[in-house]
């Protein structure tokens, strides 16, 4: 056959013809272990395909042994579903979903995780709970490529669709694969899901991203996760800061969260510095690390920066999506200057991030001008978001570095004039606010976080 970029292939040592791995039982995440292939016609010649020699995986060590056990491997899968955590009940939010509104976050702050138990009220649309993987490959085609990860390796590869479905189906798997990045947005399948209506009202693509954009549109709104039994996701925080919904359509998913406070944020980057050590579980470097089963029907809101690994203990199907807010502005700058430093491959950066930053820059200009022309002032924390902002904005059109940011610039907006007026817009409205309230000092500080964690020997936890 003639080599086709758009789907795996393989070559044979007998004969270099190439084949569609599909078409000779091959997998692509499997070919990096065959030394010589030999296709069906050439192996009666030349003898069956050749794999490379390799001392094969490390026996499991006993626990008693005291040797470190590799993250992703079965060991580790067995002893992280048998260990205690602190548990996510100590610092969720539970509102119900006709709760989750605008308002109810800018009160209570979305700087904790949120679940809600029952999906009424989130104005979301999901396919029934009967709806598998085999209805996924029909919506969005089983020819589509996406991404695997084969969880004991750590290790991502391109497979069709169909032959992904075809492995979840099957009776026996000789590894573990998880699909967690399959946006399916330009899909059919797009059709059988509407986001929550939270995430449509706050989220700065779907709101403030103008049809007329030179550059491409963002699309992280809408995943499709489907994960074996003893899937795992190593800890990450989600690109460019972004907020995420998960809901679990059928099965069950765990997820063992970090808050983002200073003394974590600085070791996750120090354990990105080092390489990520296959051998070192994030979780024990942290003060406290819980836990929060995601149960089928339930749906889970991860703020800002929280560091969050995933394991699924059965076979799941799961929809979520990834969006930026004014909510927690400066967290979300953190997170993309922190993802900048570390460049880890694995962890794909949210595109034209600066690019979507500046349009909010531009509408907040807007919107501080409308409220100070009517006597109003903005709410505490878009102030605070907007200092950030401008603050990002100064240090990426600084002129030694101008030329890394210049690309993400949008043609319809003037950095210098935007970075003056709004910072005049953010000193107008303190003032303004100050002369409302009737007191001194500026009340413009940060808006409330996570809640402090009691100390390991319990107590009750402080809120700032």
């Amino acid at each position: 056959l003639p080599y086709d970029v758009t789907r795996f292939m393989i070559e044979c040592d007998g004969c270099q013809d190439w084949f569609h791995g599909s078409c000779v039982g091959v997998e692509e995440e499997a070919a990096a272990e065959i030394d010589l292939f030999h296709c069906p016609a050439c192996a009666p010649r030349h003898g069956p395909s050749v794999m490379k020699r390799r001392r094969g995986p490390p026996k499991a060590a006993a626990p008693e042994s005291g040797h470190p056990v590799r993250t992703s491997s079965a060991q580790f899968i067995r002893e992280l579903r048998s260990r205690s955590f602190p548990s996510a009940d100590e610092v969720l939010l539970r509102p119900s979903g006709a709760q989750l509104t605008v308002e109810y976050l800018e009160e209570k702050t979305f700087g904790v995780p949120i679940l809600v138990a029952r999906k009424d009220g989130l104005g979301m649309t999901l396919p029934p709970p009967t709806f598998t993987p085999k209805d996924v490959e029909h919506y969005v085609g089983g020819e589509k490529l996406v991404d695997v990860v084969d969880v004991g390796r750590q290790a991502s590869c391109r497979m069709r669709l169909g032959d992904f479905v075809a492995y979840l189906g099957g009776a026996r798997r000789d590894r573990v694969l998880n699909v967690i990045s399959l946006e399916f947005s330009d899909t059919r399948l797009s059709n059988l899901v509407e986001t929550p209506r939270i995430v449509r009202k706050l989220s700065w693509v779907e709101n403030l991203w103008p049809g007329e954009a030179a550059c491409e549109r963002p699309n992280l709104q809408k995943f499709c996760l489907m994960g074996a039994r003893d899937s795992y996701t190593d800890f990450q925080v989600l690109c460019g800061g972004t907020s995420a919904w998960y809901h679990v359509l059928r099965g069950e998913k765990i997820f063992y969260l970090a808050p983002p406070t200073p003394p974590n944020l600085a070791l996750w980057e120090a354990w990105g510095n080092a390489g990520r050590p296959p051998h070192l579980f994030f979780g024990d470097q942290v003060e406290r690390c819980y836990r929060c089963p995601l149960r089928q029907g339930q749906t889970l809101f991860i703020p800002t920066g929280w560091i969050h690994a995933v394991l699924t203990p059965v076979d799941c199907l799961a929809f979520g999506g990834n969006f930026l807010h004014s909510l927690n502005i400066e967290m979300q700058l953190k997170a993309y200057e922190l993802e900048r430093r570390l460049s880890t491959p694995q962890l794909p950066p949210f595109p034209n991030f600066e690019t979507v930053c500046w349009y909010v820059g531009r509408h907040l200009l807007d919107t501080f001008r409308g409220l100070r022309e009517n006597r109003r002032h903005p709410a505490a924390y878009l102030v605070h978001g907007a200092k950030a902002l401008t603050a990002a904005f100064r240090a990426w059109t600084r002129k030694e570095v101008l030329g890394q940011h210049q690309p993400e610039i949008p043609d319809t907006v003037r950095p210098g004039q935007l970075v003056r007026e709004l910072g005049r817009e953010i000193r107008l409205a303190e003032e303004l606010f100050q002369q409302s309230a009737g007191k001194s000092g500026s009340p413009f500080g940060p808006p409330r976080g996570v809640p402090t964690p009691p100390k390991k020997g319990g107590g009750p936890r402080k809120t700032p």
